[in-house]
């Protein structure tokens, strides 16, 4: 283990007092779901923001109301094909806001710029101080787009990226986060651009890589050091929840209209590309890390699969119908009791 990385203001390292809320913004993706129009979906979401993490509900946040491409008679949520209810759902569940908003317009465009189709109309809703933003394509944009549109609104040095079912179940220091990577600035030869929170165990990481680093945001305490920061880098670039510098994102991920088509996953489209270019020698273009709490055994997120969740109305409705088609009557039989809750989708909490 190398020595800790001290990015304390008094040690030179030029890391300002900037609120956590002047640094980072919160971006964060929704689009058709099944258990819309419930909003309880994003409200776990927002739910563990204010558990785990709670300086992210003092920063701005832009929330990208992902649109779909078809009304069709079986939904095929990934390929941007809903029905007619959920389309009419969604509509609801767009609409659940309700405070006075400036209005931008712009275009998302993709691919080759000979092609006019290749652009997306939207609509950027705005409160007034900039604190609450919405953007709502007329066409489905995919989870890549929707961050680079999220991105050129954006005007901190870092973002928050967030899809609408990945869930915090543990505390992270988003402060000493941004702390060490505003230290690393100064710091070429060990760059921190990205940094991923864990959703799998990594307890090889370190082992692997024998590259595992302990940073120190900020002076420690003589009762108790809460400054130190793990961090392992990664050979990768996930779309799990992460925080990254708004420049590096728009020019790694985002350097031309090109890098993205309509509908691509980011991790799918540039994840790939990035690992390829990292085990030729190029990380640091990259800098990626994974946050690496108590030796990569800490999980923090938790997926609530937003694709197939009903909200707990729907979940009820599922149960009593399978209960009934399968007869069971008696909720204290285990086996019953068994077979139903292998019938339910993961319920968020």
């Amino acid at each position: 283990m190398t020595k800790p990385f001290d990015s304390d203001p008094a040690s030179g390292s030029g890391v300002t007092s900037q609120s956590v809320s002047d640094l980072l913004t919160v971006i964060l993706t929704t689009s058709v779901t099944p258990s819309a129009p419930s909003t309880e979906l994003i409200e776990a979401i927002l739910q563990s923001f204010q558990r785990h993490c709670p300086s992210l509900t003092s920063c701005r946040v832009i929330v990208v109301f992902d649109s779909y491409d078809q009304i069709v008679p079986q939904a095929r949520l990934k390929r941007g094909q809903v029905t007619a209810e959920q389309a009419s759902n969604f509509d609801l569940y767009k609409n659940e806001q309700e405070i006075p908003l400036s209005v931008i317009k712009g275009e998302a465009e993709f691919g080759s710029p000979c092609i006019v189709t290749n652009s997306v109309p939207f609509e950027a809703r705005q409160t007034s101080d900039k604190q609450v933003t919405f953007i709502e394509p007329s066409r489905r944009l995919g989870f890549g787009l929707a961050v680079r549109e999220a991105l050129r609104l954006t005007e901190t040095p870092y973002v928050f990226v967030a899809q609408h079912d990945w869930s915090i179940i543990a505390d992270i220091p988003i402060e000493n986060t941004l702390r060490v990577m505003q230290a690393s600035e100064s710091d070429p030869a060990v760059p921190i651009k990205y940094v991923c929170l864990p959703a799998v165990p990594r307890l090889s990481c370190s082992v692997i890589f024998n590259l595992f680093r302990e940073f120190r945001a900020g002076k420690a305490t003589r009762a108790r050091d809460d400054s130190k920061h793990s961090l392992t880098p990664m050979f990768f670039w996930h779309d799990k929840p992460h925080i990254c510098s708004t420049a590096h994102y728009l020019a790694r991920v985002f350097p031309s209209r090109l890098a993205m088509l309509r509908g691509d996953f980011i991790e799918d489209k540039i994840g790939q590309r990035a690992r390829t270019q990292m085990k030729e020698g190029l990380w640091s273009k990259w800098a990626t890390w994974l946050y690496y709490p108590d030796d990569g055994k800490q999980l923090c997120l938790r997926h609530l699969h937003g694709r197939t969740w009903r909200g707990t109305e729907g979940e009820e409705r599922k149960l009593a119908l399978y209960r009934a088609q399968n007869d069971i009557t008696d909720p204290t039989d285990e086996d019953s009791t068994s077979r139903a809750a292998c019938s339910s989708d993961l319920v968020p909490n």
